[in-house]
């Protein structure tokens, strides 16, 4: 059992590796794509993708099974990186990077709430505080100040409640001993349903001219097969494994990793305020990891 929590530890981070190092991708992407685009683009290369690994129908013993797959498709396929893209046009990305990451306070909620999880400790509390400090810290390195903007600010508050409500009923899900693979698939295939529509209402015109480019063309893979078919199975994992919340904690992560990618690969200078927003980060993290364990529900295993 030991041996698997540190596998869910390994596949936690190499998730928020991969996730903390997107925003290179989609920053190039978006000068021949829309958002909308790109999401409907990787998502679908990411469900076939699955398909081609385990080309296995799931069979839903349950009928009412099919709420959760649906709400988590549009939760964490659909809604968050909506809410989150549209953020982005009317806040600073300092603004939603801050905002997004109390993801993990609210995931503890609901995990106590829907899951009957024990309440978050102390040293899960003071963990949470400390992080969110260094997030800050390196959110607004450079900036003038927090803007305010209401619709983006809300936007990105309710793209972390929609996240956290998706790693819960990832959890719920893995109770219903389906294969991981199976689930993620179904969840993909709700969100692209839900996304639908959405491409009618937003920007939506792919040509053939946007494919053409080596670049697009690997920056599309990366984020089809890596961000999307491989990271939401390895997350679905850890959530298994570790319990909702400490999987969450993760994503304090993201910002560091975002800095360090910057660094390495865009060149970009690194300050002291930076590094001691990772400190802390790290501090947070080390404190809300070491706090009580969480108490899942009994689930069945899992085929693999």
């Amino acid at each position: 059992m030991k041996s698997k929590n540190i596998i869910g530890h390994i596949t936690s981070f190499l998730t928020i590796f991969i996730w903390g190092t997107t925003f290179i991708s989609t920053k190039v992407l978006l000068q021949d794509f829309t958002p909308v685009e790109i999401l409907m683009i990787r998502f679908l290369m990411g469900y076939i993708a699955l398909w081609l690994v385990f080309p296995h129908h799931l069979k839903v013993i349950n009928p009412k099974q099919n709420i959760y797959f649906a709400a988590a498709g549009l939760c964490g396929i659909t809604l968050y990186y909506l809410f989150e893209n549209i953020a982005l046009t009317y806040t600073l990305a300092s603004n939603v990077g801050i905002i997004v990451s109390i993801s993990p306070f609210v995931t503890a909620i609901f995990s106590c709430i829907f899951l009957k999880d024990k309440r978050p400790g102390i040293r899960f509390i003071i963990g949470f505080l400390i992080a969110m400090t260094g997030i800050c810290l390196i959110s607004l390195n450079g900036s003038k100040s927090f803007a305010i903007s209401p619709i983006g600010n809300i936007l990105a508050i309710l793209a972390s409640i929609i996240w956290a409500a998706y790693s819960t009923l990832v959890k719920k899900i893995s109770t219903f001993g389906y294969h991981i693979i199976q689930t993620t698939r179904l969840t993909f295939f709700y969100g692209i349903l839900f996304m639908l529509p959405c491409c009618f209402v937003l920007d939506f015109n792919l040509h053939v001219s946007q494919f053409m480019s080596i670049t697009n063309f690997f920056n599309l893979l990366f984020l089809g097969l890596g961000a999307s078919a491989i990271c939401f199975v390895t997350w679905s994992f850890s959530v298994k494994t570790l319990g909702v919340v400490k999987t969450s904690v993760y994503i304090y992560m993201i910002p560091v990793i975002s800095v360090i990618a910057s660094v390495l690969i865009l060149r970009e200078p690194v300050t002291l305020v930076s590094v001691f927003g990772i400190a802390l980060i790290l501090l947070g993290l080390f404190l809300s990891e070491s706090s009580k364990k969480e108490t899942a529900p009994n689930s069945p295993q899992t085929s693999w």
